[in-house]
């Protein structure tokens, strides 16, 4: 189970915003799309940083109404978190729990963004594999005929 087939399933398009776009345009987009997080991109399309829902309201906290004209970049996550794609579910999560976030951006072996996947991505992937894996033994078990008392 890699993020890679997380990302297979999920799809890989990202939505991203530059580090002078305004706080409030990517409040807005994460509000209109319905997600938790953007990732911020330079110029050249390389990962630059990441702003949460949880940034934006530190930020409010922090600086009011002013926060709504300031830039991404004042507000983002620079030192970005990120996985490979051959990295395993379980690793995505565990560098996800080790830094209280929910979104792990993936990066190739030649930096170039491949996805992002959130918690509940990679939840609802174990969910369905280990669904599966339940299926396939009880197919194996019923089809010897164990669930009828008998012993092939």
């Amino acid at each position: 189970m890699t993020v890679a087939a997380v990302l297979k399933q999920k799809g890989s398009s990202v939505i991203a915003v530059g580090p002078e776009t305004s706080v409030a345009k990517a409040g807005e987009i994460i509000a209109r799309r319905r997600i938790g997080a953007v990732v911020v991109l330079s110029a050249e399309g390389g990962l630059v940083g990441i702003l949460s829902e949880r940034d934006i309201v530190r930020g409010l906290v922090e600086h009011g109404a002013a926060l709504l004209t300031m830039p991404v970049s004042a507000l983002m996550t620079r030192e970005v978190q990120v996985v490979s794609p051959t990295a395993t579910v379980v690793e995505a999560m565990e560098v996800m729990d080790a830094g209280y976030f929910r979104h792990l951006p993936v990066l190739s072996a030649d930096g170039a963004l491949c996805g992002i996947v959130s918690i509940r991505d990679l939840v609802r992937y174990r969910i369905r594999t280990q669904e599966s894996d339940v299926e396939s033994l009880q197919a194996y078990v019923i089809g010897r005929g164990y669930a009828l008392g008998r012993v092939a």
